[in-house]
């Protein structure tokens, strides 16, 4: 496994994909069978040996496959009908690999049997178990009926279904539609409780411990954002915990906003007055919360803004598909609110009118402006890209090498060299060449010729860390984040005093890495930084092999770049537009995609995109023709 990240490697989803038929025949539940890897085999497209097998199943089955080698690291992998789409590398304990999932609709899966390594050979044994039974095919219906309170009982033991850290886990169907407001909570004496729910669109909620309650319980309150099926799992907090458990699906009113049901129509245009007060509902930090919706379209430009002498405003804006951008303060030395955007989907959006603490209440204002992106100008906008380009793949020692990030730095140099932005000045530093020294100088010598009206460009690619530090006002958790180069590491701090040494009105910096969200409250705090980060900041980052790439926004960036991300096809890619772009793809590809911190708590993997200062219509690249 590979983690962008120095730290230990733990709940890891690497994805891999080629163009295959299917060779390897039908699998049959209760069935193992033995097979070889060797050099007749298919071949995926970054050269792996390759069998694929056929698995029918019935919406709602659940199968556990589990593949094992004693002569190379095995690697599983399942694409089938629906959205079924799950990759798993090592078993939590071994080099073996196993997965568990459902069918989220009835058909015929594909079962790709690999390695991890390009081009390991050798003997396997792939056994099939049907963990779960079908669920009814009934269609389901238009408006679910509505969901009574449940009581189930259930254990986590030896024999169930494992997550790929190790934790046992219990899964429930539970069909809902949009709007319905549903509470989980999960209570054990035996264990560490942890509940989640997922859902189509890639939606996801999961809690670990009932702070509320200052227990070891859980609970989570959603509102389903859409018609569909669902699945509620009930597992541990660490693996290998076991005991009796009680679960309750409870109907909720008022534990949490309506976000999605009962929300006040927006236009376009339209001022909303209202009041944050006692009775509302509150997120679930306790602050109050008034909701409204509008429809959006892929493209468009929106600016929402929220005034109050009486409370310090907070905006959320929630996507279709439940990605969420946030605001706290328009700008230094102003307290109202403002999101500022390019939608990057098209469909019903919500907006959270909120306050930054909880308990504070008061009237505030809410307008919503909503139109057509503006045209921008190529010709006004042809800046030159003065870009330092950093990817390493061949640390110190073996074992804390990457695969593919070396060359994420190259298909973006490549990618706007091909778009005659490139100036010549610019440096691309390669495995050795990025050592401390080396970075500071090409940084300094490439700002220095970068003009106020070309755009400097920061790209790194490669490991990632957490380091204690002092806790400020910039560092709450007492943690620098830091880039690890080939001889040291380079701190945030340190990357903030270097982009004081840019002179251009626009700065971009990409950061493939580890808790590399971190960056964002040092260096894009100052004016004219705009900062795309492939992950929170206490969140480690995966490897992109899915896309032959060394990490997921590294690959986004450089399609964006090469014009993907021009949405009004202008020629021109705004600040706005390459925003939109990574959220997007971030949700279309990169689903459940596992991250972790560094105390070992799991998440997914999620970008941080934040423009700061720099205008959402301000150009970034003007594309060749």
């Amino acid at each position: 496994m590979k983690f962008k990240s120095l730290a230990v490697a733990a709940l890891l989803v690497l994805s891999a994909c080629g163009q295959l038929g299917a060779a390897g025949g039908g699998l049959q539940a209760g069935q193992t069978l033995s097979g070889a890897l060797d050099q007749a085999d298919l071949k995926q497209d970054q050269g792996g040996l390759v069998d694929v097998y056929q698995l029918r199943g019935q919406q709602g089955e659940q199968y556990t496959l589990r593949l094992t080698s004693e002569v190379f690291d095995a690697y599983l992998y399942v694409r089938g009908p629906g959205s079924l789409s799950q990759d798993n590398d090592d078993d939590g304990q071994s080099y073996n690999s196993r997965l568990t999932f459902t069918f989220p609709e009835s058909g015929v899966a594909q079962v790709y049997v690999t390695s991890f390594s390009r081009n390991a050979q050798g003997s396997y044994q792939l056994a099939v178990e049907r963990a779960g039974a079908a669920t009814p095919t009934t269609e389901t219906p238009a408006t679910a009926p509505p969901i009574t309170a449940q009581r189930l009982t259930g254990e986590l033991a030896q024999g169930d279904a494992q997550l790929q850290s190790g934790e046992f886990v219990d899964t429930y169907p539970l069909t809902a539609t949009r709007g319905q407001q549903i509470e989980l909570v999960l209570t054990s004496a035996q264990f560490d409780t942890y509940v989640a729910i997922t859902g189509p669109n890639n939606f996801r909620e999961f809690n670990d411990d009932d702070t509320a309650n200052n227990t070891r319980n859980s609970r989570v309150a959603v509102t389903i954002p859409t018609d569909g099926q669902y699945t509620v799992h009930v597992t541990s907090y660490a693996p290998g915990e076991a005991g009796a458990y009680e679960l309750q699906i409870n109907p909720a009113q008022g534990v949490t906003p309506d976000l999605a049901g009962a929300a006040e129509t927006f236009a376009a245009g339209q001022t909303m007055n209202g009041a944050l007060q006692q009775g509302d509902e509150t997120l679930q930090s306790g602050e109050f919360v008034d909701t409204y919706r509008f429809q959006g379209r892929q493209g468009e430009r929106v600016v929402i803004d929220m005034s109050s002498t009486q409370v310090d405003p907070y905006l959320i804006l929630v996507a279709p598909s439940g990605a969420q951008e946030d605001n706290d303060d328009r700008s230094q030395g102003d307290r109202n609110a403002r999101i500022e955007t390019t939608l990057a989907e098209t469909g019903e959006y919500r907006i959270g009118a909120t306050s930054y603490q909880p308990g504070e209440s008061g009237a505030y204002v809410v307008t919503l402006q909503q139109g057509a992106a503006p045209q921008v100008a190529a010709t006004s906008s042809a800046r030159r890209v003065y870009a330092v380009m950093v990817g390493i793949s061949d640390y110190p020692g073996s074992g804390n090498d990457l695969p593919l990030t070396a060359e994420d730095a190259r298909k973006l140099r490549d990618a706007l060299q091909r778009q005659g932005a490139l100036a010549p000045e610019s440096v691309t530093l390669i495995d050795g060449q990025a050592t401390r020294a080396g970075l500071q100088q090409a940084f300094a010598r490439v700002a220095a010729v970068a003009g106020p009206n070309d755009l400097f460009l920061f790209f790194y690619s490669g490991h990632g860390n957490q380091v204690r530090g002092r806790v400020t006002a910039t560092e709450p958790d007492g943690k620098e984040e830091t880039i690890e180069l080939v001889d040291g590491a380079l701190t945030d701090d340190e990357l903030t005093q270097m982009f004081a040494q840019v002179r251009s009105q626009t700065a971009l910096l990409v950061l493939d890495s580890c808790f590399s969200g971190g960056f964002a409250r040092d260096v894009v705090s100052r004016p004219g930084v705009m900062g795309l980060f492939s992950s929170e900041e206490d969140l480690t980052s995966s490897v992109a092999e899915k896309f032959e790439a060394g990490g997921f926004l590294s690959h986004f960036i450089q399609t964006g770049l090469s014009g993907n991300a021009d949405e009004n096809r202008d020629r021109v890619i705004t600040a706005g537009e390459l925003s939109a772009f990574v959220r997007r793809e971030f949700a279309r590809e990169v689903q459940n995609v596992g991250a972790e911190t560094q105390e070992g708590q799991r998440n997914y993997q999620f970008p941080v995109v934040d423009r700061g200062a720099v205008q959402v219509d301000a150009p970034v690249l003007a594309l060749g023709a």
